[in-house]
């Protein structure tokens, strides 16, 4: 299922998520510059986030900043094309709306935590490695996680194929997202991928997901209630 967009209006224009949209856009287009493999291999591993540089607080290549601080500046790499496009859709169909919920400076502060959470999920499944993670998957699926518990009922506009059945319809935010969840975390346990690069940090997702689903009610103090009753669910 490709999500395309949802039914649920904003009160104000979603500064901050067409912000955080921009800054990975203009973050892809500089590494597309980078014509070397390389160069690009190089600038993943400066500023992306390696297990074991975190768990060991040592840095495995040269810096010039602490080597902490690739728990924020890897979720605003990509590694392709299709990881940028599906991370920034996903962002920009379901984020305006959670940032309506909290407001710009806590959307900042929710959104960065989930990332942050997300990262700490992936690295207890494996302190020790070398792998670079990077991207806002962790990040996002904070959003996603948020967005389930906040509108359950809204209708998202779905690409949807089955085998050689292809449609288009509107379905409850809550199979979707769920639908998500449970690919991520059946990909988890079963051991699909634990990285970047090729394969995919699904622990991240998922520790993301559940964080926003946990910590949303901090960060919307009491506005879910407000939404429901304008029939916006």
């Amino acid at each position: 299922m490709l999500p395309f967009k949802d039914n649920i209006p904003t009160e104000r224009f979603s500064v901050i998520t067409v912000l955080i949209v921009a800054i990975n856009v203009a973050v892809f287009l500089y590494e597309q510059t980078l014509g070397a493999a390389g160069q690009l291999d190089n600038f993943f591993i400066q500023y992306g986030m390696t297990p074991y540089e975190i768990t060991h607080g040592v840095s495995l290549a040269p810096r010039s900043f602490p080597v902490y601080l690739t728990l924020i500046t890897c979720m605003f790499l990509h590694g392709g094309w299709l990881h940028i496009g599906g991370n920034m859709l996903y962002l920009w169909i379901f984020g305006n709306n959670v940032e309506d919920s909290m407001g710009r400076f806590r959307f900042v502060i929710f959104y960065l935590a989930c990332g942050l959470i997300a990262s700490f999920a992936q690295i207890a499944i494996d302190p020790s490695s070398t792998v670079t993670n990077i991207g806002a998957s962790g990040a996002i699926a904070g959003v996603l996680g948020a967005y389930l518990l906040l509108y359950p009922r809204a209708k998202v506009t779905t690409l949807v194929i089955l085998v050689v059945f292809i449609t288009v319809i509107q379905l409850p935010a809550v199979v979707v997202l769920l639908f998500w969840f449970m690919i991520q975390l059946f990909s988890g346990l079963a051991g699909s991928g634990t990285g970047a690069g090729g394969d995919v940090a699904y622990f991240a997702h998922i520790g993301g997901f559940v964080a926003g689903l946990l910590t949303i009610k901090l960060f919307t103090l009491g506005k879910h209630e407000v939404h429901i009753k304008k029939g916006y669910m």
